[in-house]
């Protein structure tokens, strides 16, 4: 059977993820005592013969108060049955769920032992620190929207025959001056490449207008810049996919991720699709 447990920070999205997984058929079950998984894993092995059982998800995380500390025996439990649990967990950064607590004007789960927002994320995140450091999956969600973590999840997660097993490319684009990615796995600098910002015409557009696209791409350095990257990625892609890596992450940096890393993400993700590899994109800071 194939049991994700979802966790993460309160307000990084597990309701989200929850709702996605029930959309690619998976039982799932929020808000349990980790102490009553290996009894739920047992009864869905019991049925999964039945057509029943085989996929199942569940949101473990800090609202199982005192209870959630068992979380490590229980998967331990889980594996002695021959069950092995992917780990998903959500982060994001203070900002990001300080901001989203204040929209939907819910009370942090552990607020009251705190009394502040601030005090008890830092709490939680003391609390979950080594499920993250053991997780199989770690996704930040801080400039996620809600189209692309969909389609992130479904790619990861989501039942694949024979042909789409295997690595997920992400290509996403950013701007330095808003900070790396943190989910970053390569990080490529491309601002180096002559910048469209300094054209009044191309001022106003981004990396996928083919006017930006073309003034890129005409820099002498930028040819055989893509070349040596697509090199790179031949090589390396397939030795991540023969190590069992199911993820990675690719960040193209520019100053203020509109141009020059836009084109350069475009460029990588269509040279990896015409390789027939799995591949999302991202353009985290385009509309900034």
């Amino acid at each position: 059977m194939e049991l994700v447990v979802i966790t993460g920070m309160s307000g990084a999205g597990k309701t989200v993820a929850a709702r996605v997984f029930e959309d690619m058929s998976y039982n799932v079950v929020d808000n349990l005592p980790p102490v009553l998984l290996p009894e739920l894993v047992e009864k869905c092995l019991a049925v999964k013969d039945q057509g029943m059982g085989g996929l199942l998800a569940v949101v473990i995380d800090a609202r199982a108060g005192s209870f959630f500390m068992g979380w490590e025996p229980a998967l331990k439990l889980i594996r002695r049955m021959g069950v092995e649990p992917k780990v998903l967990f959500l982060d994001a950064v203070d900002a990001a769920l300080v901001q989203r607590f204040k929209e939907t004007r819910r009370k942090h789960p552990i607020f009251d032992e705190q009394g502040g927002i601030l005090g008890s994320i830092k709490l939680e995140r003391t609390m979950l620190e080594p499920m993250k450091e053991t997780a199989n999956k770690v996704i930040d969600t801080s400039d996620l929207d809600t189209h692309y973590f969909r389609n992130l999840l479904l790619s990861a997660f989501a039942p694949q025959d024979d042909k789409n097993k295997g690595l997920t490319v992400t290509i996403s684009s950013f701007g330095f001056k808003y900070g790396l990615p943190l989910d970053a796995d390569l990080v490529f600098d491309v601002r180096f490449l002559v910048n469209p910002h300094y054209v009044d015409e191309l001022r106003p557009c981004d990396g996928r207008d083919p006017k930006v696209e073309e003034f890129v791409m005409a820099d002498p350095d930028c040819e055989p810049f893509l070349a040596k990257i697509y090199d790179l990625l031949d090589f390396c892609v397939p030795q991540y996919i023969e190590e069992g890596k199911a993820y990675l992450t690719v960040s193209i940096g520019c100053t203020g991720g509109r141009h020059r890393s836009v084109v350069v993400a475009e460029k990588l993700a269509a040279h990896l699709r015409g390789r027939d590899y799995r591949v999302l994109t991202q353009h985290r800071d385009v509309d900034k």
